[in-house]
């Protein structure tokens, strides 16, 4: 099935070229200073894009519109945007426009510093199961991010039920739920969608982006919350635009414990979404978790 919305080239801001060359976080005394200043627990930041120094620039050239870049795309970039917010681990996620780039984005991701990232891949329906799955492993990824609308395939599309149902307990796979730009979801990657999704593959580790709606809270309130899936707290250009009771609710009935903390750097700020996360009036067991402990877990990442 192919979405009804298409989304121009120009709002295709982190996906406008192939992942060309991998490379390594650069050393950042800084990062490692800020690092040995860290409380005991754990912050990661679930969400973040990130590119080879040779395409960032291109790549955010055609950024989505109404959304400020508070970043450069690069591993350095990132590194310093962590060292100042505290951050430990930031997740990296690729997304291949189509099958012919998904070997060279698993690669990039596979080939990030460990100390600082952790890379997720790309699948796409132009290739096999086989291949896909192959590739995830090949290059040693924990888990996938799913981009209907930048990877022009529906969230329903026939051609990904045996690839769901093979990264069923193997692969986490965060999912953009929701609109963007001026596009709507539906037919595309709509919360009733992902409803229909983990019904279909109730073993599936599903990470749902933008607390399962973006741009759609409401839609995501209805259809989302209490289904069996983490949501991660992103919501450009920051968690501070939504009311905090709102999302205090939100996370009070779905359950603290299935809130995975997310910024969509370079998008947002971490910083920022840090302290919105903070002001939420949580319980302070509840913000550690949210922050970086419930990814840990899910992640089997040692603390």
């Amino acid at each position: 099935m192919t979405p009804k919305n298409s989304v121009p080239l120009s709002h295709i801001w982190h996906h406008l070229c192939p992942i060309l060359s991998p490379v390594q976080s650069p050393s950042s005394t800084a990062a490692k200073s800020a690092g040995s200043e860290r409380s005991l627990s754990m912050i990661i930041d679930a969400h973040t894009h990130m590119w080879p120094d040779a395409v960032a620039k291109r790549a955010l050239a055609g950024s989505v519109p109404d959304l400020e870049r508070r970043g450069d795309g690069t591993a350095n970039g990132l590194m310093k945007s962590m060292a100042a917010a505290g951050i430990d681990r930031s997740v990296c996620l690729a997304v291949a426009n189509d099958g012919a780039a998904v070997d060279k984005a698993n690669k990039f991701s596979g080939s990030l510093d460990p100390d600082y990232f952790i890379g997720f891949g790309s699948v796409h329906p132009d290739l096999s199961v086989e291949d896909n799955i192959s590739s995830l492993r090949r290059h040693g990824l924990k888990g996938v991010k799913i981009h209907p609308f930048f990877q022009k395939y529906a969230l329903d599309d026939p051609r990904m039920d045996r690839l769901f149902d093979a990264m069923q307990g193997e692969f986490a796979v965060i999912i953009h739920i929701g609109s963007i730009s001026t596009a709507s979801s539906e037919g595309v990657c709509s919360p009733a969608m992902l409803a229909a999704l983990v019904r279909k593959f109730p073993r599936l580790d599903v990470i749902a982006c933008h607390f399962g709606g973006y741009r759609q809270f409401q839609a995501a309130v209805d259809t989302v919350v209490g289904l069996p899936v983490y949501l991660d707290t992103s919501w450009p250009p920051s968690l501070a635009e939504l009311n905090p009771t709102d999302v205090r609710k939100v996370i009070e009935s779905h359950g603290p414990e299935r809130i995975i903390f997310a910024s969509d750097w370079p998008m947002a700020d971490q910083g920022r979404e840090i302290q919105a996360v903070r002001q939420l009036g949580l319980p302070e067991s509840d913000v550690d978790n949210i922050l970086g402990l419930n990814l840990a877990r899910l992640l089997n990442i040692s603390i």
